[in-house]
């Protein structure tokens, strides 16, 4: 265990793969500088003492320095955080032996499940920063969808990602539940790029799909959980790449690189990759933006449309906690989570380069969930 007496702060750590391993920062690389001014600043409302224990994910660069400008509003504070990996911010929750949680993506529904099989209701989830676009020392970034420089698509709706990426089902998940809300029949596959309303030699050709992840990852989470409606069904079409054996190199190239190649040079192909991938690579495609429904708005991947929550399939970092419903939230709890929110909290996650930090607007509505 290292022991950082000056912040008051017990980390037991792991190493960390936070960026990919095929990528290095980019040289001259600017990273983008995001407005919080409109943000609360942070104000104790009452006096925090004992120890707060953090499990979860090895951000403990990003969680050292919450911890120091926290103890600057609560000297008498002390945080321990058990930061070894993703899986032990449930494990610490359900056993008790962590107060907070901290994730780096959306918790998926295994743990959600264990966590309710034990206690009976859901965890409180407070989403804390978006993941990544395209800085180079960012985590859990969003997907961009890609197409071949010479596809006339200008555009997809989550329906359309769907009927293209997902297939036939009965149903899908709501968080924990399973519902026939998301039923969908095989009318609504999109095989052909003629159906996506392209014209010409394109019409009739298959749409050929490339991806990566697709069997238990973020990714696919994301894309279930936005696009599919909890649906859990794939196309079997799809050219899978697995990011799991990424450092493996098929062909000299990874498995990133293969899926940006196969775009660049099939005009009937589309794939879905992150931007700091495409960007590393000098990738040669075109990046779609995306809207939530067919009528738009259509949102281009951007710092800005990450850091408003405008573009539909960025990512999250969250936090959960033990909260019985209906009881409120612990005090050390509940202003670690309002210092976390406030101005001061997302300028450090801003300077940390790994999430893009939430706009005012977000952050009220994170805010709301504590009341």
């Amino acid at each position: 265990m290292h022991k950082l007496p000056c912040l008051g702060l017990a980390l037991i750590l792991a190493t960390s793969a936070l960026r990919s391993a095929d990528l290095a920062p980019t040289a001259g690389y600017q990273p983008a500088h995001y407005d919080l001014s409109a943000l609360p600043a942070y104000a104790p409302t009452q006096r925090v003492t004992g120890v707060l224990r953090i499990y979860g994910t090895p951000l403990e660069e990003l969680v050292g320095k919450w911890a120091g400008a926290f103890r600057g509003h609560h000297g008498q504070v002390r945080l321990n955080a058990y930061l070894i990996n993703t899986s032990q911010a449930f494990a610490g929750l359900i056993t008790g032996q962590a107060d907070i949680g901290l994730m780096g993506h959306r918790q998926w529904r295994n743990g959600r499940v264990a966590f309710e099989e034990q206690f009976g209701y859901a965890p409180l989830e407070i989403r804390f920063a978006s993941g990544s676009y395209d800085d180079p020392q960012g985590t859990t970034p969003g997907l961009m969808f890609i197409v071949n420089k010479k596809n006339p698509l200008a555009g997809l709706s989550l329906d359309q990602i769907d009927g293209i990426y997902g297939a036939a089902r009965t149903g899908g998940w709501d968080g924990t539940k399973w519902t026939t809300a998301a039923a969908r029949g095989p009318e609504k596959d999109l095989r052909t790029w003629g159906q996506l309303g392209i014209t010409g030699e394109l019409a009739n050709q298959p749409i050929r799909l490339h991806g990566s992840d697709v069997t238990l990852s973020n990714w696919a989470d994301l894309i279930e959980r936005e696009a599919f409606h909890g649906g859990t069904k794939w196309n079997p079409t799809l050219t899978e790449a697995p990011r799991a054996d990424i450092s493996t190199k098929a062909k000299g190239k990874t498995r990133d690189q293969l899926i940006l190649e196969a775009v660049e040079n099939d005009p009937a192909a589309i794939g879905f990759i992150f931007q700091r991938v495409i960007n590393a690579n000098h990738g040669d495609v075109k990046v779609l933006p995306l809207a939530r429904s067919a009528s738009g708005p259509f949102v281009t991947p951007n710092a800005q449309t990450f850091f408003d929550g405008s573009y539909p399939l960025h990512n999250g970092a969250y936090l959960y906690f033990n909260r019985l419903p209906g009881q409120p939230l612990s005090v050390r709890d509940r202003e670690f989570a309002r210092f976390v929110l406030s101005r001061e909290g997302q300028q450090i996650i801003a300077d940390s380069r790994l999430f893009v930090p939430l706009d005012a607007a977000q952050v009220q509505a994170e805010l709301a969930k504590l009341n």
